[in-house]
């Protein structure tokens, strides 16, 4: 065996050797993805997607994400 090999005992732990992460790309989102975002809510919803007890915080991301929208619209203009 060469000096750079370890011995390893059955039973014991070993540690896993891990790679550094290559760096990942930011990710892209735009407006026009949380528009599209927003119509998925709409369409999802209208067709029952979401549980009653559910609906409360749909419609708040919904509301809070349309306002969002809105006021950003409103400055581009």
């Amino acid at each position: 065996m060469d000096q750079q090999e370890s011995k390893v005992s059955p039973g014991a732990p070993v540690e896993p050797t891990t790679a550094p992460a290559p760096e990942a790309a930011a990710p892209d989102l735009n407006i026009n993805d949380l528009a599209a975002i927003r119509s998925i809510i709409d369409v999802a919803s209208s067709r029952g997607a979401f549980k009653a007890a559910e609906m409360e915080a749909v419609g708040k991301v919904y509301n809070k994400l349309s306002a969002f929208l809105e006021s950003v619209t409103a400055k581009k203009e």
